[in-house]
C-alpha cells in the first residue's frame, strides 16, 4: 500500500506537541529523527524524555488521506503558521518488513566471531556464531562501540573465565563471551526490558544456564576475570569504583560508549587502579581497555 510522509521541523520543546498534532490528524505512525546528527540516548528510569534541538517529526499517512486538510489544520494551530517548515513525500509501495530484514546481515568481528540474524544463512558454520535478531534492546553489533567490544572479546582466551557485562542491553556481549568459552557471565542493566531481551537471546543460543542477570539494586558482590562495560562516558565516570571492583587483581577491563574527546579523562580515572592500553578507535568512538593492578 502506498504512503505519504509528512515531515515537520521541530525542536526539543515542540517535538512532542507536533507528534500529538500529527496523530490527531490521522497519522498511522509518528517517529522522530535527528536533523543534525547529534547523539541522544535513552533516559535513566524516572528521567524525562529529551529530544534533539533540531528534530524532524514524521507522520505516516495512507496515500488516500486528505493531506490538504491536514496541512490546513496544522497551519491554523501552528504558533508561526507563516513559517511552518514541512515536507510531503510520496513513499514507494514496498514490503517494508522485507526491506528492514534485508538491512541486517551476518557480521564478523575479529578472527572467529560472527553475529548472525536468524533469517540469514550462517557464513561459517564452524566459527563462533551468535544468533541475534534486532529487537527489544540496543546491541546488534552495528554500532562502533559494540563492534569494538566484540573484537576485543574475540581476541581473548575466555575458556573457563568469568565475565561481568555491565550494561548488558540485548546481551550481545554476554552471548559472545559465552560462545567464546566463558564459564559464566553476570549481566547487569538498569532496564528490565534489557534483561528480558538478554534472557530470550541466551535461550535462543542455548547458553541461558551460564548467564545470570540482575538489576543494579540486586547485583551481587562478585569478582570476575573479565569486565566489559559498553555504556556511556558519564556513567563510566560515576561508576568507576563499582565497575573496577568487579575485576579481580590482574583482571581485564574494556570500556566503551566513549567519544574520542572523552577518552583522556576516563583514562586518568581508570588508570588509578588499572594499567591501561592504548585506545582503540572506530569512527568517532573509542574503546578503553586495561588490566587491574
Amino acid at each position: 500500500m502506498p504512503w505519504i510522509q509528512l515531515r515537520l521541523s521541530a525542536n526539543e520543546e515542540t517535538a512532542e506537541k507536533y507528534s500529538d498534532w500529527l496523530s490527531a490528524c490521522g497519522a498511522q505512525a509518528v517517529t522522530f529523527i535527528d536533523a543534525k546528527d547529534t547523539p541522544i540516548y535513552e533516559p535513566l528510569p524516572g528521567d524525562e524524555v529529551t529530544y534533539w534541538s533540531n528534530t524532524v517529526v514524521m507522520g505516516l499517512y495512507d496515500a488516500s488521506h486528505d493531506m490538504d486538510k491536514v496541512l490546513s489544520y496544522l497551519k491554523s494551530i501552528h504558533p508561526d503558521k507563516d513559517e511552518m517548515q514541512y515536507k510531503l513525500e510520496q513513499l514507494e509501495d514496498k514490503d517494508w518488513e522485507r526491506e528492514w530484514m534485508d538491512n541486517f546481515h551476518p557480521m564478523k568481528f575479529g578472527q572467529r566471531l560472527w553475529i548472525c540474524p536468524s533469517w540469514r544463512e550462517i557464513p561459517e558454520p564452524d566459527a563462533v556464531n551468535v544468533m541475534l535478531d534486532p529487537g527489544l534492546a540496543f546491541g546488534t553489533g552495528t554500532h562502533p562501540t559494540t563492534s569494538l567490544c566484540l573484537t576485543w572479546l574475540d581476541g581473548l582466551d575466555l575458556t573457563g573465565k568469568t565475565v561481568v557485562d555491565f550494561g548488558c542491553g540485548s546481551g550481545i556481549l554476554s552471548l559472545a563471551a559465552l560462545k567464546l568459552g566463558a564459564e559464566k557471565v553476570i549481566g547487569i542493566d538498569i532496564d528490565p526490558q534489557a534483561l528480558q531481551a538478554s534472557r530470550e537471546n541466551a535461550k535462543r543460543n542455548n547458553v541461558e544456564d551460564r548467564l545470570e542477570l540482575y538489576l543494579p539494586k540486586d547485583q551481587p558482590q562478585f569478582e570476575a576475570d573479565v569486565v566489559v562495560a559498553n555504556i556511556l562516558a558519564g556513567p563510566l565516570r560515576e561508576l568507576a569504583p563499582v565497575i573496577t571492583a568487579y575485576a579481580k587483581p590482574n583482571g581485564l577491563l574494556a570500556l566503551s560508549g566513549v567519544l574520542e574527546e572523552q577518552a583522556t579523562n576516563l583514562l586518568e580515572i581508570y588508570g588509578q587502579n588499572c594499567t591501561m592500553d592504548p585506545i582503540a578507535v572506530q569512527e568517532e568512538w573509542v574503546r578503553l581497555s586495561g588490566k587491574k593492578r
